[in-house]
């Protein structure tokens, strides 16, 4: 066989070595393109591989965590583990029967209760305190609304008497107007105490049929000569303390009366007062008030009670 032999001279040799490099440098980038891609570790990328080119994503792991958190009511939940197997989620639901019952009946146990021992226990409170009750939630609202409770507040915090009755717009109005009127009362009792002409004269209706007896046994008619009379009680009595007791108030419509016992603190002993009001442009105003001195047989039973 026949060698032949090149002799290549510097240039050449230079350009030969770069073609060889260019060639080498192409092939090997060839290559690392068309190498296939690695899959990805880790559980993010296994719940979005896609099925079959599609384009669908993979929903198994989604579906086995939204088993996990929502199961069913009856205690804990089991679902099948990613690594195979079936186990109880360790955050289960407590089921005390009072849940399981409040589920099963849509009530609670406030709900639940005789209304008569919902009223027992709603009549240790004060009306500010029902009032307030009746402001946090629906049901708390009804049961301080009920008329019953009501009724035993206002045998509770006036009288046991009108038992009978049956107020038009039930006993948490009607409770609600005794309170009013039982404070302009008071009003009237503080007027005397601080000998207010002025405030007296706010109180009383302006009109011809208004009356007042004193305890002196003198009858006054009219606006005019009631104002007086109360200026010549103001200007001869010097300041007393007084004590009321038995205080007793019927309310209707448009009208209302208050009875009570009065007690001096000088030797006049009891009287017997009655108040009668009037519900005018949206206020109280008095017309009759009839003071006058009990017997001593009265006396005695007031003070034995």
């Amino acid at each position: 066989m026949e060698i032949i032999s090149l002799t290549l001279s510097s240039p050449q040799t230079f350009f030969v070595a770069l073609i060889f490099t260019f060639l080498s440098f192409f092939l090997a980038l060839l290559a690392v393109r068309l190498l296939p891609d690695k899959p990805k570790s880790g559980g993010a990328a296994s719940a979005t591989l896609s099925s079959s080119g599609s384009g669908k994503v993979c929903t198994c792991c989604v579906r086995h965590r939204e088993e996990v958190v929502l199961g069913s009511d009856s205690g804990a939940v089991s679902a099948p583990h990613l690594n195979g197997g079936t186990g109880t989620d360790v955050t289960e639901k407590p089921t005390t029967a009072a849940a399981v019952l409040e589920r099963q009946t849509g009530a609670s146990m406030m709900e639940q209760l005789v209304p008569e021992i919902t009223t027992h226990a709603l009549s240790y409170l004060d009306y500010p305190s029902l009032c307030r009750l009746s402001m946090t939630n629906s049901l708390m609202r009804r049961a301080a609304n009920d008329d019953n409770a009501w009724k035993a507040l206002y045998h509770k915090d006036f009288t046991l008497e009108q038992d009978s009755v049956t107020p038009v717009n039930g006993w948490k109005a009607y409770y609600a107007a005794t309170r009013v009127i039982v404070n302009v009362n008071t009003e009237f009792f503080n007027h005397i105490r601080g000998r207010s002409l002025p405030e007296m004269s706010r109180l009383w209706l302006n009109a011809d049929y208004v009356k007042c007896v004193h305890a002196s046994g003198e009858l006054f008619s009219g606006y005019n000569a009631v104002l007086q009379s109360w200026q010549l009680a103001f200007n001869w009595e010097q300041g007393v303390n007084f004590q009321i007791r038995d205080v007793c108030a019927r309310v209707l419509t448009d009208m209302a009366w208050v009875t009570m016992k009065t007690f001096v603190e000088i030797d006049t002993g009891l009287f017997s007062v009655t108040n009668v009001y009037e519900f005018h442009n949206g206020r109280w105003y008095m017309v009759h008030h009839h003071s006058s001195v009990m017997d001593g047989e009265g006396e005695q039973q007031i003070v034995q009670g």
